[in-house]
């Protein structure tokens, strides 16, 4: 070897569970990283191996396999069978393994599992030998027929379902449990003509042939539908791959000495300890959390099996507290032998995060700066919702027809539907909706998505409607069996004969699971009432409110942004203040002149001569004023940035149609109208083809003269009134839309002479600051010139996106935007969270030009991305000094800034 070349190093692709480690997820992805670090933790975990992302990569960039996996997989494997003292398939006793997905974030349901595999008709009868049951035998084959047909081969899932309900109907029984040895059997047979005949090839009997399939079918499920809009609804990168995790198996249909069960170590619908989860005797894998058959509760596993219960309940307090939070824990028995199929870190709703957050501080697991990293602002965006109004539900015009598990809190109200397809076509036509359903299955994300409440008559906790629900932040009611669902009627019967047709209005609560024929009212959330001062957070109040207020006081010490809202007016600024905002970052003066106002500024629109012109400029002085005054008393001490005038003047005009009709119909009656005839020469002469890139923001102060100037005036006048009644006025004078520097110089010019004036008449020093609003690609571009103009930035990223992509938000969500998001060309609306490549750049670079020739320069973001977790976090990391945003979103804002701090979060990083 020539010296100093480094030997080459072959990729490993497979790791055995004893190899890895909790911390390998990148590599492992989730489930396999869990089953190693449980492994090593001397966890009774069965026997396995995983293929890495790795090899999934490589697999879905190439169209195969590396070449070396084969030959990787051949080795664990015969490792495997060495220790479990049986082959793969074998005949007399076969050795059977599962193959399950396990992606580094997880992803529930949204990707393939396939059981029992290796089970094939040589081996069936070997395994009911040494099982002792022939019909465990030919469940198990079965359900891997039936798994196998799905997953691998593309067989339509319901197929095989009707084939299981025809031989229930034929048996007369309501589960599969009741059926014995020759009905499975007959079922089998069943299985695989229906693989023969939709698929052109007969069930592969070749035991490892079954398993290469299956991992190329997990790989291949990373890549399919329901698993790309899982990712795009969590903001899940497309580009990670799946490991694939190969475990021997062990049976929880051996009878009634055997089941399957999911369990938490704390609830994670409301955080609360104790023994939360569910089981199913005599029952495999997926049957718990697909919800076809009604559990458990975890805690009669005592009497079902005190020896396993006791036990599993050591390994999850063993599991907290290594992992230092709730652990989310799959496990089988087999014939009284426990077995850990999985842990993880739970999902959980936004009450459960900030409750178990602050008990894990109590109990000494972690410290008050993991609590703040544990939670997120868009789990208090959730608190914030407003829940139903108990009094009123028994008013005569709402009923409650059922009662089901709270799997998911909060309050929804909406017609109901009974398929996904129907709820997406009707929550794209702006209705509210409740998906109801027997049970949920991963094809009905989209439907799951576009609802606002999911409601089914089967499941519990940890069925894949409650999970997948908690993990979106969606109400759920699971379980509701009095309430019988008839998919094919579209219709739903309640106790007595209630009948609940499709569109008829339903109401579902997921703090408390009742469901309501029609609509429920809603009242403030207690967290609301908490922001509103309404509430303290002392130890009378709710636990989830003392929760939120540990945390936000975390939050509010941790920060260094900070936090303003967008107010227009003196409520909007008093009901802030309450929320937190440490001033207004965006007054947007535009507002002010609705209503009666309009008319005013119609005069001026109409003025035809210098006197009319300052005529209605002097009738709207005294009102700007006197909006300002009540503004600058509403933020006394803190920063008020006004935003002068920016929308186009046309807008407050009438519709040139309309007038255009109104005042050809005049004439044709001979009735013309003189002043309806002016203002049609006046909205011609201001029609714009494209007006929000025309006639606007600094474009008006320097083309209508003495309007800016005005509304100066006003800014003066209102806060030498404020400081002559003792308070403290701290306005900011904000100039729109600036391009140039030229611009900004000719407006601050005229406004310093104003302020000037209105100091020397008042004998008052004004501190006024005179800034600009970044918002167009070349002030970002030249924001070194436009800084040595200006004592402040605030970035206008709602236009600077519309600039820099060349589209308009109030157009594109209803056209392009729903087909771009479907496509993966965004994962989210870049309106919605700021694009760090395109417009984050150029605010970066606006950012570092504009310190670099003013060091002192005020930097702020207006735009409503200031509200967006993931945006505060860019925000705070390329050393903006405060974030703007509405007054409802402050909370969430504070929360995300403090979270950025603890986390270090560079521009890089975001708020997962």
């Amino acid at each position: 070897m020539p010296e100093n070349q480094e030997p080459h190093v072959t990729q490993k692709f497979v790791y055995d569970f004893t190899e890895g480690n909790k911390d390998l997820k990148d590599l492992l992805g989730g489930k396999g990283a869990n089953l190693a670090e449980m492994t090593n933790l001397g966890l009774p975990v069965p026997p396995g191996f995983t293929i890495t992302t790795e090899a999934c990569k490589v697999y879905l960039d190439s169209g195969s396999e590396p070449p070396a996996l084969r030959d990787e997989v051949s080795a664990h494997l015969d490792a495997l069978e060495e220790k479990m003292g049986k082959k793969l398939g074998q005949a007399d006793d076969p050795l059977l393994v599962s193959v399950r997905s396990g992606a580094k974030f997880s992803m529930p349901g949204m990707m393939d599992t396939v059981l029992n595999i290796g089970l094939s008709d040589a081996s069936v009868a070997g395994l009911a030998a040494q099982a002792g049951d022939e019909r465990f035998a030919w469940d198990s084959y079965r359900r891997l027929i039936q798994m196998f047909g799905k997953t691998v081969l593309g067989v339509d899932g319901d197929l095989f379902e009707e084939a299981l309900e025809e031989a229930k109907r034929a048996r007369n029984v309501s589960t599969d449990v009741d059926l014995d040895a020759g009905d499975l059997k007959g079922l089998v047979e069943q299985f695989k003509g229906i693989v023969s005949e939709r698929t052109g090839r007969d069930f592969p009997q070749d035991p490892r042939e079954q398993m290469d399939l299956a991992i190329r079918a997990v790989f291949d499920s990373w890549n399919g539908e329901r698993a790309k809009l899982y990712r795009r609804q969590e903001r899940i990168p497309h580009d990670l791959g799946t490991a694939v995790n190969v475990c021997s198996m062990v049976f929880g249909n051996l009878g009634p000495d055997s089941g399957t069960g999911v369990a938490f170590t704390r609830d994670p619908a409301g955080g609360q300890q104790g023994v939360y989860g569910d089981y199913l005797a005599n029952a495999q894998g997926e049957d718990v959390v697909a919800g076809i058959r009604n559990t458990v509760p975890l805690a009669e596993l005592e009497t079902i099996d005190k020896k396993s219960y006791d036990q599993l309940m050591q390994i999850m307090e063993t599991l907290e507290n290594h992992y230092r939070d709730l652990c989310d824990i799959e496990f089988t028995i087999e014939r009284g032998k426990l077995w850990m199929l999985q842990t993880r870190v739970g999902k959980r709703t936004a009450a459960a995060a900030f409750r178990i957050a602050t008990q894990l501080v109590d109990q000494g697991l972690i410290d008050e700066t993991e609590a703040l990293r544990r939670v997120n602002g868009a789990q208090l965006a959730q608190l914030m919702f407003p829940r139903f109004d108990e009094s009123r539900t028994g008013d005569g015009a709402v009923e409650r027809i059922g009662r089901g598990i709270a799997a998911s809190p909060g309050a929804a109200v909406g017609a109901a539907v009974f398929d996904s397809a129907t709820a997406v076509a009707r929550a794209r036509a702006g209705e509210k909706v409740i998906l109801v359903r027997r049970e949920t299955n991963p094809d009905d994300l989209d439907g799951m998505i576009a609802a606002e409440g999911i409601l089914t008559s089967r499941g519990g906790k940890t069925s894949h409607a409650a999970v997948v629900a908690r993990g979106m932040g969606k109400t759920c009611v699971c379980g509701a069996e009095e309430l019988q669902v008839d998919l094919r009627q579209r219709r739903m019967t309640a106790p007595g004969g209630l009948v609940v047709e499709e569109g008829d209005v339903i109401s579902i609560d997921g703090s408390t699971g009742s469901v309501y024929r029609g609509e429920v009212p809603v009242v403030p959330s207690p967290v609301v009432e908490y922001f509103e001062g309404r509430t303290r957070p002392d130890e009378q109040a709710d636990e989830l409110v003392r929760a939120v207020h540990r945390i936000m006081t975390l939050a509010d010490g941790e920060r260094r942004l900070r936090v303003r809202a967008n107010a227009d007016n003196a409520e909007d600024a008093a009901r802030a203040r309450r929320f937190g905002a440490q001033g207004i970052g965006l007054c947007r003066t535009e507002h002010m002149f609705l209503g009666e106002r309009r008319e005013l500024v119609e005069r001026l629109v109409l003025a035809e001569t210098d006197e009319e012109c300052e005529a209605a400029l002097a009738a709207l002085l005294p009102l700007q004023k006197g909006d300002f005054v009540e503004l600058f008393e509403a933020m006394d001490g803190l920063p008020v940035t006004v935003r002068l005038l920016d929308p186009p003047l046309h807008e407050f005009l009438p519709d040139l149609t309309e007038l255009s009709v109104r005042v050809a119909l005049a004439e044709a009656r001979g009735e013309a109208d003189e002043d309806d005839q002016r203002l049609l020469r006046a909205v011609r002469r201001l029609h714009e083809q494209n007006p929000m890139l025309g006639l606007r923001g600094v474009r008006l102060g320097l083309v209508i003269p003495g309007l800016f100037t005005m509304q100066v005036r006003a800014i003066a006048e209102a806060a030498a009134d404020r400081a002559a009644a003792g308070g403290d006025p701290r306005a900011e004078i904000m100039i729109p839309l600036v391009g140039t520097v030229q611009e900004l110089e000719c407006v601050r010019e005229e406004a310093e002479k104003v302020i000037a004036e209105v100091q020397q008449a008042r004998g008052v020093d004004l501190k006024l600051l005179i800034g600009t609003m970044i918002e167009l690609p070349r002030a970002a571009v030249t924001a070194g010139q436009i800084a040595e103009c200006a004592d402040f930035f605030s970035f206008g990223t709602n236009d600077l996106t519309q600039t820099t992509w060349g589209f308009s938000r109030d157009d594109v969500e209803a056209s392009f935007f729903t087909a771009y998001l479907e496509k993966g060309v965004f994962g989210v609306s870049p309106f919605e969270t700021i694009d760090r490549d395109g417009v984050g750049a150029l605010v970066r670079g606006a950012v570092e030009a504009g310190r670099a020739a003013r060091p002192d320069l005020k930097l702020g973001v207006c735009g409503e991305h200031g509200g967006d977790p993931e945006s505060v976090h860019f925000f705070h990391g390329i050393g903006l000094d405060y974030v703007s945003c509405s007054p409802f979103r402050i909370p969430v804002a504070r929360l995300e800034a403090g979270r950025a701090a603890a986390m270090g979060s560079g521009e890089g990083s975001d708020s997962r």
